[in-house]
């Protein structure tokens, strides 16, 4: 592993740690009782992954049930070496198992800009399930959940993000007007 490979792993867990410090000022705090990796426990070790983790589910009125072969998107914004926005891009997750669990990596391989990640969100993408497809907003599925929470794995060379779990529905849900 290079210098800096290990110095853009650092560089992206203290932006992503930021944003998370940035939301929880303005009120929000999705996560409140996760505790986030202390700076100089990701200094002393390089990171090479980014790891992405979450569930999948079928809501049907109050029942839920693990969707397998669901898929999640994330897509993530860039800065190039002269600080420009870069297009953003995206990777799908692998399909979900029988739990519902997906899994995505981004490694400095996949990703041209690695050490210049903006901002990451997770989104609902494909469910094989016939009368379960239709995303729903819950956890932010449709409208991207921002990747905030996450935890050094050093085993793994990875830090890993959790996003909370997305639902699709069987049918569109209508919105009531009022009459």
């Amino acid at each position: 592993m290079t210098l800096s490979h290990s110095i853009s792993a650092i560089s992206l867990a203290l932006l992503l740690s930021s944003l998370l410090v940035i939301a929880s000022a303005g009120g929000y705090a999705p996560y409140p009782n996760v505790e986030t990796p202390q700076q100089e426990e990701i200094r002393d070790q390089p990171f090479n992954l980014l790891g992405i983790q979450g569930l999948i589910y079928c809501k049907k009125h109050s029942e839920i049930t693990p969707i397998e072969g669901a898929v999640a998107r994330i897509k993530c914004l860039a800065t190039d070496e002269h600080g420009y926005e870069r297009a953003p891009f995206s990777i799908l997750s692998d399909a979900t198992d029988a739990k519902g669990y997906f899994f995505a990596t981004l490694s400095p391989l996949e990703v041209k800009y690695f050490s210049r990640l903006k901002e990451c969100k997770a989104f609902l993408e494909l469910s094989p399930s016939g009368n379960c497809s239709v995303p729903t907003n819950i956890n932010n599925g449709i409208t991207g959940a921002l990747l905030t929470s996450y935890r050094p794995l050093s085993k793994r060379n990875m830090i890993l993000f959790s996003v909370p779990p997305f639902y699709f529905t069987p049918e569109t849900q209508s919105i009531s007007n009022g009459y």
